[in-house]
């Protein structure tokens, strides 16, 4: 099975078929936080690490960080809240953003092999990115839309996919480091939207081969009781093969799931991480990491 492997100067996390799920916490990320923007572009990052050190806490086996803030020096602002993030937490980093020099800045600073998000199947971006992934070690998410936009047509999302592995192979870049992420689109305003996801999820797992990710809480956009639609989705995309999400960690109903489909996946050997974080002996427990592969208790 292939296993992709993510890491600190102290921590390694495997993304793989036969692996517990990886949860890449998603709240490092100005976007739709007005107030965590304003901060970042002025050299604040208090709340950048406050949000790391609860992700962590929480069971995030990951963070994802992202500075895309408008009319700001992104580049710079991403590299020092890598700095500031690694400084805090221990675990792999997610190094986000859609300008190339960002991405190098990123890996310039980052210590250790990174997951860049992301390269989409267009040849211009994968021409810039490709070539620095290669070039600093790292893996990357591979966005499964091209120039002819996102595709409803699972099978088309797949030959993207597809083809971004056999360029990134050009490059040096094996399959055990490509994250595929299938898209999730919104729910409410696409109703084949799940289906889709599912379909292509076995694809990539079953022909391709290739671990994937996605942004879990896309697919409840615009509907109330967002929770419920994201727990059952995540669910029924762990099932379908999904292996790790970029999502929020400080939601219990997430960690449940996540947790649950580990056990009954056979990736929580002896139900241990289920019983320790559910056991009603030790309510003291509650919120504690429980090492690479924990999580809180819900």
């Amino acid at each position: 099975m292939t296993r992709t492997i993510i890491s600190s100067p102290t921590t390694e996390v495997v993304i793989g078929f036969d692996e517990p799920f990886v949860i890449i916490g998603e709240r490092i990320n100005p976007t739709g936080r007005k107030k965590l923007a304003e901060e970042m572009k002025a050299g604040d990052f208090r709340r950048v690490e406050a949000d790391a050190l609860a992700q962590v806490a929480a069971g995030a086996h990951m963070l994802d960080v992202n500075a895309g803030i408008p009319l700001a020096d992104e580049p710079a602002i991403l590299a020092k809240t890598i700095q500031l993030v690694q400084s805090a937490v221990d675990v792999p980093l997610c190094i986000d953003s859609s300008i190339t020099d960002a991405l190098e800045a990123g890996l310039g600073v980052y210590q250790g092999k990174a997951l860049v998000n992301s390269v989409t199947g267009e040849d211009e971006q994968m021409e810039r990115v490709l070539p620095l992934v290669a070039r600093f070690g790292a893996a990357v998410v591979a966005i499964t839309n091209d120039e002819t936009g996102i595709s409803e047509d699972p099978d088309v999302r797949f030959e993207v996919a597809k083809k971004i592995v056999n360029r990134a192979a050009d490059h040096g870049i094996g399959r055990e480091d490509i994250v595929v992420d299938p898209l999730v689109m919104p729910i409410g305003a696409m109703g084949t939207a799940g289906r889709q996801v599912f379909h292509l999820l076995r694809r990539l797992r079953e022909e391709l081969r290739v671990n994937t990710t996605c942004g879990a809480s896309n697919v409840s956009f615009g509907l109330p009781n967002r929770h419920g639609i994201n727990t059952a989705f995540l669910t029924m995309a762990i099932a379908s093969g999904l292996t790790s999400a970029i999502t929020n960690p400080l939601d219990s109903q997430i960690r449940s799931v996540v947790m649950a489909a580990d056990v009954l996946a056979g990736n929580d050997e002896n139900c241990a991480r289920w019983i320790a974080a559910n056991r009603s002996t030790a309510p003291a427990e509650t919120g504690r990491r429980r090492g690479r592969r924990g999580a809180a208790a819900t």
